[in-house]
């Protein structure tokens, strides 16, 4: 059954059982703590992240795909050693958690077109990182991401235009797609980024109900009005860059090559 990064636990049981189950659940599915403040490691996942959005465009796979193997990345990459002497170490873990994150997607990798982007692995090999991946993920593959816990905050809203609560979940996806690559907000929990692009998202969209939206997720029982705060800044300031971004794509669209256009949308997707 193809994973749905809405519904990780598999909604089988009564809805606040199951939304308690999310939130107690959560932290599991993080990398450890603090794991960037070393300068190699916040290179090598800048890096890796880069790969990844970089094959996401090229071969247009899923996106769900890219964010989960980004998701896998971290927290694998967070209880590991960055081996010295290995230069394709980086390229190995990249395709791997790809590999895993298309499995769980039902999807296929185009491994032979990939080896342009310098991904050229034996399937031995890739075979052999992949049970390395899966143990230090402890096998929980069906990650609990800011999807998880969109339904909840949007249950909130006091609109019954089911267009409308459709429009803000979108909004706040695109939100969440773009905040998983900025490291900074590696440090909150899926809850609290989907709450914030949610915020942001209604202010854009019903900046009439805003403040009563906003009001009822500050409310809830599972959340930190001060952590929420922060991450708010955070993820406002991101959004400006990505818009300074856009802008300055369409100054100079007429002027640059598909292969920059490529590689400014790859560093969009990284701020």
């Amino acid at each position: 059954m193809e994973f749905d990064l809405e519904d990780p636990l598999v909604r089988m049981e009564e809805q606040q059982t199951y939304v308690s189950d999310l939130f107690a659940s959560e932290s599991d599915h993080m990398p450890s703590p603090n794991y960037l403040r070393l300068t190699h490691f916040y290179v090598f996942c800048c890096e890796a992240i880069s790969l990844i959005l970089q094959v996401q465009l090229s071969y247009k796979l899923d996106p769900f795909v890219a964010y989960l193997a980004i998701n896998y990345m971290h927290r694998f990459m967070s209880s590991q050693e960055i081996p010295k002497g290995k230069p394709w170490y980086l390229r190995l873990v990249v395709v791997s958690c790809l590999s895993l994150a298309s499995k769980m997607k039902n999807t296929t990798l185009p491994f032979l077109e990939m080896q342009k982007e310098g991904c050229n692995f034996k399937a031995q090999s890739i075979q052999k990182m992949e049970p390395l991946i899966l143990g230090a993920l402890k096998w929980r593959m069906r990650s609990i991401t800011p999807f998880s816990f969109l339904h909840f905050f949007v249950s909130l809203a006091e609109t019954e235009d089911q267009s409308l609560k459709q429009a803000l979940k979108e909004r706040a996806s695109v939100i969440i797609f773009n905040a998983q690559n900025d490291i900074k907000l590696l440090e909150y929990k899926p809850s609290t980024i989907a709450a914030t692009a949610l915020i942001i998202a209604s202010h854009e969209l019903l900046p009439h109900q805003h403040s009563i939206l906003r009001a009822s997720i500050i409310s809830s029982e599972y959340l930190d009005e001060e952590t929420l705060s922060k991450c708010f800044d955070l993820m406002q300031e991101m959004i400006r860059m990505v818009s300074k971004e856009l802008m300055t794509d369409r100054s100079f669209l007429r002027t640059e090559t598909p292969l920059s256009v490529l590689e400014r949308n790859i560093k969009r997707q990284r701020i």
